[in-house]
């Protein structure tokens, strides 16, 4: 029996608008992991969307699929996150999708201490976070499921997906799916990485948020809005400063350094690279290399 594809047909128009004027934004191997394949990324020259193309089978994308997160946000941050909800009704029910160990929960509980914190994830971590404390309510699988959605319909207040969209399928399904699991007027919480960065410009695939073959799609901040508001939602914090996360230059550098004979001498760099980011990250966050932004939508 021949081996399944790992890949779907290319498809010839842009997945957010239609538009069949593509243009190749980028082609890269997996850099993270040594396997085989590389990857094309097209933007869309209309919209600005940019995704995988050919796309990964689901079979591919389990393939692939990362050993750890790239990011390793801190607690500061995580915390960070949570205190943008603090201007908003302090919520009853707060549901974090894409949750993984619930290490965005566990944070968020010391700026909400009377909150009721659940999870859903696909991996089987969610629900050691559930016996680990993390989470009041684990939910193993992915929101989108008709199952899934019809037990947590409408029970909560806020609804978060921190770098979530990117690696899903269909980002249009999944923003249904949490606007149906907030009760009328709760908050959805999103945060993405920026395709528009100037990081990403001038990084190219050594960008670490381009992450291929994990990051299915890249959506702009204008998109991403407008398709919120065609939902009735509206659109209560919209941030690029607040949400960059300074390790471009070190995550670059790591990615680039080892692939190369320079592999011996990687440490120092690596660490001057991270320096230069933390250096720079009070002004960069200000400015077009901002990496990262941050969206708060109000659910009618």
């Amino acid at each position: 029996m021949p081996p399944r594809p790992v890949h779907e047909p290319r498809r010839d128009d842009c997945p957010w608008c239609g538009s069949e004027s593509l243009r190749t934004r980028l082609r890269a191997p997996d850099l993270r992991h040594p396997r085989p394949g590389t990857f094309v990324v097209d933007e869309c020259r209309d919209c600005r969307h940019a995704f995988q193309n050919p796309r990964l089978t689901a079979e591919g994308l389990e393939l692939y699929a990362a050993r750890e997160d790239h990011r390793r946000t801190t607690r500061g941050r995580l915390r960070a996150t949570a205190r943008t909800m603090l201007p908003f009704p302090e919520p009853e029910s707060w549901l974090d999708v894409g949750t993984g160990d619930a290490a965005f929960p566990e944070a968020a509980r010391e700026v909400f201490a009377y909150t009721a914190f659940d999870g859903v994830d696909p991996a089987p971590a969610v629900r050691w976070a559930h016996a680990a404390g993390r989470l009041d309510e684990a939910h193993m699988g992915r929101l989108t499921n008709p199952e899934t959605l019809s037990r947590l319909r409408g029970r909560y207040d806020v609804v978060s997906m921190l770098h979530h969209l990117e690696h899903t399928r269909d980002p249009r399904q999944e923003l249904a799916a949490a606007l149906t699991a907030l009760r009328p007027g709760g908050h959805l919480l999103l945060e993405l990485p920026d395709p528009a960065s100037a990081s990403a410009a001038v990084l190219g695939k050594w960008w670490p948020d381009h992450d291929q073959p994990r990051h299915l799609h890249l959506i702009p901040q204008a998109n991403l809005r407008a398709e919120l508001e065609a939902r009735g939602c509206e659109i209560v914090v919209a941030d690029r400063s607040g949400p960059h996360a300074p390790g471009d230059l070190a995550a670059a550098a790591s990615l680039c350094l080892r692939r190369t004979r320079l592999r011996a001498a990687a440490g120092p760099l690596i660490t001057l690279a991270a320096a230069l980011d933390h250096l720079l990250a009070p002004a960069l966050r200000r400015t077009r290399f901002s990496n990262a932004y941050r969206i708060v939508a109000r659910r009618p």
